[in-house]
C-alpha cells in the first residue's frame, strides 16, 4: 500500500479483484452455454435436455406413450422433464459460481453482484 493514500492502496486491489471477476463470471457464462444436463420423467420416456443456463436444447419421447387417451400424462411427464432439467442447470450454475467464488477468495455464500 502506498503510503499517505490511506485505504486506496485495498481500493485499487478490490477494483482489480472486481474486474477479475467480471472477466471470469462472462467467461463461466459462455462455458454455461455449452454444458448440458438432462432432466427425465417417467422411468425414463420423457428426456429434456437443458444447457446450464436453462435453455431448453432437445426433448426425447418414448414413443411407447403415443396413445391418444394418454395425451394430458404426456403433456405431464414433459412438464416434468423440462422442469428437472432446468432445475439441474440451476444447481450446475450456483456449482460453478460457488467455484468461481471460491477461486477468488471470497467468503462461501457470497454471491456475485453481477
Amino acid at each position: 500500500m502506498i503510503k499517505g493514500l490511506g485505504g486506496l492502496g485495498d481500493m485499487a486491489k478490490m477494483m482489480k479483484t472486481a474486474k477479475e471477476m467480471q472477466e471470469r463470471m462472462t467467461q463461466m457464462q459462455e462455458e454455461m452455454a455449452n454444458i448440458t444436463v438432462t432432466g427425465e420423467s417417467g422411468a425414463g420416456l420423457v428426456k429434456a435436455t437443458c444447457s446450464a443456463k436453462g435453455e431448453l436444447k432437445s426433448l426425447d419421447i418414448d414413443p411407447s406413450i403415443f396413445v391418444p387417451s394418454e395425451k394430458e400424462v404426456v403433456e405431464d411427464l414433459i412438464l416434468a422433464a423440462v422442469k428437472e432439467a432446468q432445475r439441474l442447470a440451476e444447481d450446475k450454475m450456483q456449482s460453478e459460481m460457488s467455484r468461481m467464488a471460491e477461486s477468488l477468495g471470497l467468503p462461501a455464500g457470497m454471491k456475485p453482484p453481477f
